[in-house]
């Protein structure tokens, strides 16, 4: 070869080498243009391939045609072993050369050699190109499409070809096709986008927002309307490519190549002369792009050609990566201008949910009823937490659709089954006819036959039953979604709330023995917050629980979280004694930046993050540091705590309760917890009294002003102390019925065990360890012992101040 490799181009070289593979490939040992040729158009996104593309030739026949007219071809001579360069192709190397210099290009490139070849007289290489009609003068106009107007200054000057073609999308081709989602209920934000695009300085708008609100949707919004022309004339006939930062960065092996891509991207945009919007989704990953030790990262290449206008961007990210990454560098903060986007109100969602249906409904081939679509907005609103309007909604509708797509496919398991033994009897049939064994193979066939009529008639009966029926995505498959991923009941989710909140005090009163007073005070502010008559920025109810120990204020928290979530335990509680010290209150917001548990979070507010519907105990709150409750002023009256790492928590629908023995030790200890006689009121009127009077000492008045409700719990009366060994009892009954033992109380023994259970000092706390030594013990000997075998009838008497376990 007369020229030496440092003349051409890497993709040059590449192919040169490659040309002397396909030498061997076809047994040749004459190196001629036909193989150049082959491996110019074999090469990966190479020039020439991208050239024949432009001329409308297809590759593949190409490729076909030239390898018959090679594998024809007898280019062997000389010795066997030894590679020949025959002396057409020294004059290809030398035509191309020249037509480098005639380009001014410094070195050859793979378009100079197919320049070259196109100007063959003989040879079949000439022949397959006149064949496919392409010419000089042709590829000429087609290399000026795909070069514009790049030269080729360096050896690695063709990777820069098309770049924006190889790392970036075209959101407006794509919205001309259709193949975009209709964008509802984001004029707002496009209209202010468009706004910041038209400005002549800092016209680069970042879009901020949570993860799944909806930011790329507005660059594919801006892209629809400029498709349609619902734009202002400055941005008419403008397009919006989104750039693949990923792409850019992947296989950039040699430093300074990342550059170079990034460089031809930013020159083909400004070669466009404003005619071309650079999105770039999860704008921070420009940050630290590409950076090697003594280079510049993507972000500091950007910044000049921002601050010129020669490059506009549209970003996205979220508050937090904008913060951390964007921010902390001022300059280039400078070059954008913010646009917030918020997540959308339930009414918008569900309109949103409406527009993309169409989508989700070809795509899964049935129907979903707007049930279905107001079901995942509200449902998941209610129950997903740490995910955002309305990706959430959205993936519910998705995956609810899958379902019911998967399960009209496959066979139910008693057909697969069935299925199955029909293989197994077929094995079994083989291995009888092999040992000769036809007696077995007679009984085995006619089982099989038998098997696979039945078989059929199932099958046929479940293909008829589908056809019938139309496939549907309504509020029931919603919610049985939503139980799966959150474990809450789905009879739970569809009941009737109008009807469940009418009758709360009597569900609660199935727990909470009296407290007529609390139980009401709660039930309203429930019915309140879900009739949408409560301020929206607060929590749904708030409150102080007082009252002696042994009343049933930590059951009544219970209580509302077992009505609200089917599960007593689905409730945040904090033992307020553990924070007596001023220091401790980091513990339910998170330690501070450099200490230890930093990254763990609050107690309270990681918590609440992950599962905002909850009901928040704080137990005992009087023996709580006092500047604990400054960390409460927030809470109760904005609805919302910022932890240690600057995440905004919402507490808007959570009920908080707090509960105190504040002011109970002033009163006489014999009414402490209980009034023996209904008509000993005075002492409940005293009670009540000191106990407010001992709140208003102990906490300061713009604490005590934003609580909804302060409830006095009532002593307990004894009627209401023989309901609470009812409850017990009952308890116990389910628990021996699970083991086969049916248990009954006698009238006489529920007196006994609450006489026995009554303290004064301690309340109703008493009655349970008063059945756990007299009942749970005694019951739980005999089992072991055997006394008593599944299906025993046992009961409970008083016989001479003790308890007896007869067997009936």
């Amino acid at each position: 070869m007369v020229l030496g490799p440092e003349r051409f181009t890497e993709r040059a070289q590449e192919s040169l080498n490659n040309s002397q593979l396909i030498l061997s490939r076809y047994r040749h040992n004459q190196w001629d243009c036909e193989h150049i040729l082959m491996a110019l158009i074999e090469q990966e996104k190479g020039v020439p391939a991208e050239i024949l593309n432009e001329l409308g030739v297809n590759i593949n026949v190409f490729h076909s045609r030239l390898h018959s007219m090679l594998e024809n071809s007898d280019k062997t001579g000389g010795l066997s072993n030894q590679v020949y360069e025959t002396p057409r192709l020294n004059e290809l190397f030398a035509r191309a050369d020249a037509e480098a210099k005639r380009l001014n290009d410094e070195f050859i490139g793979a378009e100079h050699l197919l320049v070259a070849l196109t100007q063959e007289d003989t040879g079949e290489a000439s022949e397959v190109l006149e064949e496919f009609g392409i010419s000089t003068e042709m590829v000429y106009q087609a290399l000026q499409k795909v070069r514009g107007g790049h030269r080729i200054t360096d050896q690695r000057s063709e990777s820069r070809y098309g770049s924006l073609e190889r790392f970036a999308t075209d959101l407006t081709v794509l919205a001309e096709d259709g193949k975009l989602d209709p964008i509802v209920g984001r004029d707002a934000e496009i209209s202010r986008v468009m706004q910041t695009l038209i400005r002549r300085t800092k016209n680069n708008p970042v879009l901020i927002g949570g993860a799944g609100v909806g930011k790329t949707a507005i660059a594919e919004g801006l892209a629809q309307r400029i498709v349609s022309e619902d734009v202002p004339d400055d941005l008419t006939g403008k397009k919006v490519l989104s750039l693949d930062m990923g792409s850019l960065v992947a296989g950039s092996k040699f430093r300074g190549e990342f550059e170079e891509r990034l460089k031809a991207v930013m020159d083909e945009v400004k070669q466009s002369s404003g005619q071309i919007i650079l999105f770039i989704d999860e704008i921070h990953t420009v940050v630290g792009a590409g950076a090697a030790e003594g280079s510049v990262d993507a972000s500091n290449m950007m910044k000049p050609a921002l601050a010129r206008g020669e490059l506009q961007c549209l970003g996205a990210t979220t508050e937090d990566e904008y913060r951390r990454y964007i921010e902390s560098d001022a300059a280039l903060e400078r070059r954008f201008q913010p646009v917030l986007v918020e997540e959308p109100d339930l009414p918008t969602s569900v309109e949103m949910l409406k527009a993309l249906r169409p989508k989700y409904e070809a795509h899964h081939r049935l129907e979903i009823l707007d049930q279905a679509l107001e079901a995942a907005a509200l449902l998941s609103q209610r129950y997903i937490s740490g995910r955002l309007l309305p990706d959430k909604a959205v993936d519910l509708i998705d995956e609810a659709a899958s379902k019911i797509r998967i399960d009209s496919q496959l066979h139910p398991t008693t057909l697969r089954e069935k299925e199955s033994r029909l293989r197994q009897l077929e094995i079994e049939e083989t291995a009888a006819s092999e040992r000769s064994d036809f007696e077995k193979l007679a009984e085995l066939k006619t089982r099989r036959l038998k098997m696979l009529q039945e078989f059929e008639e199932e099958r046929l009966a479940l293909s008829e039953l589908r056809g019938s029926a139309e496939n549907t995505v309504d509020e029931e498959d919603i919610a049985s979604l939503i139980a799966s991923w959150t474990g809450i009941p789905v009879s739970r989710l569809l009941e009737n709330e109008a009807d469940r909140l009418v009758n709360m005090e009597d569900r609660l009163h199935e727990r909470v023995v009296g407290q007529e007073s609390a139980v009401k005070a709660v039930s309203d502010a429930i019915r309140r917050a879900r009739a949408g008559l409560n301020d929206p920025n607060r929590p749904i109810g708030s409150f102080i629980f007082l009252g002696p120990t042994g009343v049933g204020k930590t059951e009544l928290a219970k209580a509302l979280a077992w009505y609200l979530f089917d599960d007593d335990e689905n409730m945040v509680r904090i033992d307020m004694s553990e924070y007596m010290e001023s220091h401790s209150v980091s513990r339910l917001i998170g330690a501070p930046p450099g200490y230890v548990g930093f990254e763990e979070g609050g107690q309270l507010t990681e918590a609440v993050r992950r599962r905002p519907f909850r009901v928040i105990l704080f137990d005992e709150i009087e023996k709580a540091h006092p500047d604990v409750f400054n960390l409460f002023l927030q809470l109760l009256e904005d609805g919302r705590l910022t932890d240690s790492r600057g995440t905004t928590v919402d507490f808007r629908n959570t009920v908080v309760i707090m509960t105190s023995n504040l002011g109970t030790g002033v009163v006489e200890p014999e009414t402490l917890g209980f009034i023996r006689d209904s008509k000993d009121k005075d002492s409940g009127a005293k009670l009540r009294e000191s106990i407010e009077q001992a709140l208003k000492k102990s906490f300061r008045p713009e604490f005590l002003n934003r609580i909804d409700d302060i409830v006095v719990f009532d002593s307990i009366e004894r009627n209401q102390l023989l309901r609470i060994v009812d409850i017990m009892a009952e308890d116990i009954k389910e628990r021996m019925f699970n083991k086969g033992v049916q248990l009954e109380f006698s009238d006489e023994v529920r007196e006994w065990i609450a006489d026995e259970g009554y303290d004064a000092e301690y309340g109703a706390r008493p009655l349970r360890r008063a059945i756990q030594r007299k009942i749970e013990n005694p019951l739980s000997t005999m089992l072991l012992q055997g006394d008593f075998g599944e299906g025993s009838h046992v009961k409970i008497v008083l016989n001479q101040g003790e308890l007896d376990f007869v067997k009936q």
